[in-house]
């Protein structure tokens, strides 16, 4: 609830994808010429493409000043809790993702391309240990967190 006693919602915009950002400042630009009321924010969430999460009173005022915006390609149904919106901008560290016995792909230094598991996770000193599975032989390599990708499963 706001101070003036009225519910927040998050509507969802659907928008071409890679062209969130312009949508967002086309919206910005109309909502400031038009002086329009109950719009509070425009969200960007940064791993989701094709979508902007617009804060606002009510559906309404979202469809009247998107309707005739470029790269808009509708409204999807329903909205979104403010906990939804939290756990799609929260940025998590790949290095929180990797577990041991992940299977990853070295990106950077000499073991470049290769692919290994994962046998520990040092997060103070942001390493991983790894054993390359690509050696004919049992070899173990400790590596920065950043040099490793997740493998596509």
């Amino acid at each position: 609830m706001t101070q003036s006693g009225k519910q927040h919602k998050y509507v969802i915009l659907r928008t071409t994808a890679g062209q969130e950002l312009n949508v967002a400042l086309m919206l910005e630009s109309l909502i400031r010429n038009t002086e329009t009321r109950g719009i509070y924010s425009i969200i960007i969430p940064p791993k989701v493409k094709g979508y902007i999460i617009i804060e606002t009173e009510g559906h309404h005022i979202v469809h009247k000043i998107a309707k005739d915006i470029k790269h808009v390609k509708g409204q999807a149904m329903g909205s979104l809790t403010e906990e939804e919106v939290e756990r799609l901008l929260k940025v998590v560290s790949p290095l929180e993702e990797l577990q041991p016995g992940d299977i990853v792909e070295v990106v950077s230094g000499p073991f470049k391309g290769l692919k290994a598991q994962i046998i520990s996770v040092n997060v103070s000193k942001r390493t991983v240990t790894l054993n390359i599975l690509e050696a004919s032989f049992k070899m173990e390599v400790t590596l920065p967190a950043d040099d490793v990708k997740p493998a596509k499963r």
